[in-house]
Order: C-alpha cells, then structure tokens, then sequence
C-alpha cells in the first residue's frame, strides 16, 4: 500500500472516531483529498462528508504528559481574545491529528487580484490591519506562563535572520565571499539595526502577517499560519503586510495605511514617538523583514529547487535598496549590497 493510500485510511479512521464522539453531526465521508502542504512537515487533507468539509492535519505524534503543540495553545489564546483564526473541532496529539474548519482555498493574494480600484484595495487592506491590530493588543501579562510570551524579536533572533540571508542568498545564491571586509562592514550596520529594532516596544506579533497568511470565507479575512508568533514590535507584521514581496500595493494607499496605523494604534503602545520616528523605525524593520525574505526566497530554491520564488528576489532586493537610498545612514551599505548583486 502507498504511503499517501494508508495515511488517508488513517484520516478517515481518525475523523470516524470524532464522529462517534458526538462533536459533529455528519454522518458519513463521501471524499478525501489530499491538499498541498506549507514548509513543514505538516500534512493536511480536506475531508467532504455528506453535509460539511473540514480539513484534517497530521502533524508530529505529541507524547503522553508532553507540552501541547504551540499551535493549540495559541488557536486558543487568540479565539478566546475574538481575534478570527481557524476553529478546532477535535484533537488526538498521540497521532498528531487536528480537525479544524475548512476555509476553503482563496487567499488574500488570490481575493486582491479582483479588486475594482485604488479605494477597494486600500478597504480591504483596512481590515487586514485592524484584525492584525487585534492580535497587537492581546494583554500578553495573561499569558506569562505561556512560551510564546518568553520569546521575543531580541537583537540574537533579529540577527539571526541576517545571517540565515547571508548564509543562503550571498554565500549558496550570489555564490559570494562572505568573510571580505565588505560583507563584515555590511553586517555591522545590519547589527546595529537589530539592536535599534531590539529596543522597540514589544507586544505580540504574528512573524509571518502577509497576503499568503490571510484566508477569505465568506468576505471574512481569517488568520492562519500563526505557530510562531512571539513578543516584538508590532512594526514587524506591519511591514510583512505592506512591504509584502508577493504583492506591491499602490503608493498612495500604502504611505495612508501607514498613517492609518500609526494613529489608530501605535500611538496607544509607543505614545512618545511622532510620526517621523515611527517612520525611521519601520524603514528600519522593513529592511530587516524584506533582507531576511530574500534568505527565505533562496533558502527554498536551495533546499526544494523550487523555481517559483526566485522571480521575488529581485523585487526584494529593489525594495531593500530603495530604502537605503532614503536614508543617508545607509549609503556605504546600499553601495555594498548593490555591487554585490549586481556583480551577478
């Protein structure tokens, strides 16, 4: 028997014993498909029954008495704070079998791509900021035990991700020297960076808050892919959303959505900083979040040979450069980094 035959017979079998449990009221599979999977070794498979579908995961087996998986924890933590993530219907961690709602297969990317205009598209990204706010203004002191309270974007973590660009972009993509005094001179400042971004107000941040990360059901944007979140600044997601490399949004509707959460929101976690040095701090986290999704981008070039990401290096790396380019600070790096690619 194949191992995709004999994975879907445990499903079905995994998804009787809800049944039986009485937490559903379907009665019978009619189908089940197996869906493309995200970058871990999570499996997920949609379930059609004869009245609903559900999606049924199979992650990593949890033993007796261990920790419950991160993902659990925090589907909790943010659907008890009414922020609009994935429903649970039913768990076995001794499989790794989670049963959650089906949202179907429309992304925010894929959604956007209908809009009518300039004002639909600066509407839709309204909501994806304010549901991304909800997430920001969780009273994280109730959740202290919590192990995603105890990690944080800190300058080690913020670093760590320039090194993961240096090491799969310059090194393994750009096939590039990386111990010259270029590289080191443009690590230093990229250091230098993490310790400002470091020293930011924390809240609670998603990590990955982009338009791949959004589902559409319904009209409704709902969050997914949430695992990893973690304390830092909230210039983190914001930046993931408006700097995404997946989609370039319209000049004017991204300077008035950063104005828009600036005075909705940021004011209330940082009230001391005006409007110019909030701005100096999120070119700051949109160099660091673009600059590490360039890493990203080679990273599953060079693991899967995937050839669809490499069309957002460049994208990337334009935007990174423009940024310096803005600021006067970042002049001998911008020259760097571009002879560097550019050399290629």
């Amino acid at each position: 028997m194949k191992p995709e035959q004999s994975e879907r017979i445990l499903v079905e079998e995994l998804f009787k014993k809800t049944i039986h449990k009485n937490l559903l009221s379907d009665d019978h599979v009619i189908n089940i498909e197996k869906l493309t999977g995200d970058a871990s070794t999570r499996k997920y498979y949609r379930i059609w029954t004869s009245k609903e579908s559900y999606v049924a995961c199979l992650d990593n087996p949890t033993a007796e008495g261990a920790d419950e998986p991160t993902f659990l924890k925090l589907q909790r933590v943010l659907h008890a704070e009414k922020v609009r993530v994935p429903l649970i219907h039913d768990k076995e961690l001794s499989t790794g079998y989670i049963l959650e709602e089906d949202l179907g297969d429309v992304t925010f990317l894929k959604d956007i791509a209908h809009i009518e205009g300039v004002k639909a598209e600066y509407e839709y990204y309204i909501k994806a900021i304010d549901l991304m706010a909800s997430i920001h203004k969780i009273d994280t002191k109730k959740y202290t035990g919590e192990s995603f309270t105890k990690l944080a974007f800190d300058t080690e973590k913020l670093y760590q991700e320039m090194e993961f660009t240096k090491k799969y972009f310059l090194k393994m993509y750009l096939s590039l020297d990386v111990e010259t005094t270029e590289v080191q001179a443009l690590y230093k400042k990229l250091h230098e960076m993490c310790v400002t971004l470091s020293n930011e107000p924390r809240v609670l941040v998603h990590r990955d808050y982009h338009s791949r990360n959004l589902m559409i059901k319904n009209g409704e944007q709902i969050v997914i892919d949430f695992q990893d979140a973690r304390m830092g600044t909230p210039l983190y997601d914001l930046v993931s959303l408006l700097e995404d490399c997946y989609y370039q949004i319209n000049d004017t509707n991204k300077k008035l959505l950063i104005e828009y959460y600036y005075n909705t929101y940021f004011k209330s976690f940082d009230p001391n900083k005006n409007f110019e040095q909030f701005k100096s701090v999120y070119d700051l986290m949109a160099i660091q979040r673009v600059f590490k999704a360039i890493g990203s981008f080679a990273y599953i070039y060079a693991d899967r040979k995937d050839l669809r990401y490499i069309k957002y290096i460049g994208y990337a790396f334009e935007k990174v450069r423009s940024i310096m380019l803005n600021h006067e600070h970042f002049a001998n790096e911008r020259k760097i980094l571009s002879s560097l690619y550019y050399a290629n």
